[in-house]
């Protein structure tokens, strides 16, 4: 059965992000989507250190919730990344984590389905959901929409209850990302996977 991550990064368990996310978590499972839960947002996470330590040994040397959370990812079909507004940006401790789960793994991320979730009071939603999205994009993973870009409103999460269509982006993107994961896993079986190129690494040195 195919399975999803779904990554809490506010610092409340049962807060604005988590209405949000479990809105997801219903419908992918309706989907025949297997999913998890990983609370991130009240964890104490520091940022890389750009050691080179994960480069020789194959994990981030704090071993913290990062390595912990690496072999599920590895092992998932699909990623949702969710986090609260902080002045226009996501909260951060995920973006601690973020920056050493991506970094810290060597596995391919190529064909997993992304989908990241911002919650906020007012404003500042899409320019975290911009951040967000980057992780996917530069790792070769397919990134799942919705009908609006994927936020809820509120200053709790009675008032994310009340969003109507904030909750209803939630489901429309849960049921699409439901979709790219299957048909994935079914465009693997008949063609295999996209050719990935790694031979060049430009990095301007000599002017080339």
């Amino acid at each position: 059965m195919a399975k999803v991550l779904l990554l809490n990064g506010s610092p409340h368990a049962k807060g604005c992000t988590a209405t949000a996310l479990e809105e997801m978590k219903k419908v992918l499972e309706e989907n025949g989507i297997e999913t998890e839960m990983i609370h991130v947002g009240n964890k104490d996470i520091r940022g890389c250190i750009s050691c080179g330590t994960c480069g020789k040994k194959g994990k981030c040397v704090f071993d913290d919730l990062v390595n912990e959370v690496a072999p599920k990812f590895e092992a998932a079909d699909g990623l949702v990344v969710g986090s609260p507004v902080y002045y226009s940006s996501p909260n951060g401790t995920l973006l601690s984590f973020l920056d050493r789960l991506f970094y810290s793994t060597r596995f391919s991320k190529h064909m997993k389905v992304g989908a990241s979730v911002v919650s906020c009071r007012r404003g500042g939603n899409t320019a975290s959901f911009d951040v967000l999205n980057k992780y996917f994009t530069i790792s070769g993973m397919p990134v799942a929409s919705s009908t609006y870009w994927n936020q809820v409103h509120g200053f709790s999460a009675e008032d994310v209850k009340k969003d109507l269509e904030g909750l209803q982006t939630m489901r429309n993107l849960a049921r699409n990302m439901a979709f790219m994961i299957k048909a994935i896993v079914d465009a693997k079986e008949k063609y295999g996977c996209p050719e990935v190129e790694r031979k060049y690494f430009t990095s301007f040195p000599d002017g080339k």
